[in-house]
Parts: C-alpha cells; structure tokens; sequence
C-alpha cells in the first residue's frame, strides 16, 4: 500500500494478489473502504468489496443480468396447507472473467 501521487490524501494504492489464480492486481482504493475490508472479523479470501464495486481475481465483476427470485413459507405450521405466503425480489447478478458469480439483491 502507497500514495500514489496525483491523489488526495484518503486515497491509496493498493496491491494484492488472487489466492485461487496467482493473478496480481494494484488501484487506487479509498483508506476508508480498505480499513473497512482489512477489519473484518472474517476474511474469506474470495471477494474483496471496495465501496460499492465488487472484486475476484483482483479485478472489478461485471454485471451479467437480473434475476427474479421467489421465497416461499407456509402460512401455518400445523398441518398441511396449500397456501403459502411468497416473497419475490430482484437480484443482480455478478461474473468474474474465471467464471465465479454471484448474486446480490438490488
């Protein structure tokens, strides 16, 4: 991590490489999205998220689409009943160049 010149003082670049593909990648990141990534409790090593854009194989996802999702639960535990109370919401979805996606609600 450095600063790199021509940027305000919050801005840093950053430097890492994908644990999965050995690809390396280096930009700029605001110091508060990269405090934010660095304290996390749980560091899954899959996907960096840097402000709102989303990061796997150290490079920016793309999105490929909306999906429509339904969730569904029954109105009353007891016994068996054919209504059902449903949910939809709208996902996008993200790609990696690999291959890897995800889903987000939007």
């Amino acid at each position: 991590m450095t600063d790199p010149p021509d940027q305000p003082a919050a801005v840093v670049l950053v430097s890492y490489t994908c644990g999965r593909c050995g690809l390396f990648s280096e930009h700029p990141a605001q110091v508060a999205d990269l405090s934010a990534v660095l304290a996390r409790a749980e560091q899954t090593g899959d996907v960096l998220i840097f402000g709102w854009q989303y990061l796997h194989c150290g490079r920016p996802m793309k999105k490929a689409g909306s999906e429509l999702r339904r969730l569904s639960a029954p109105l009353s535990t007891e016994g068996v009943s054919e209504d059902a109370l449903d949910v939809y919401f709208s996902t996008r979805v993200l790609r990696c160049t690999c291959g890897f996606q995800m889903e987000l609600p939007e």
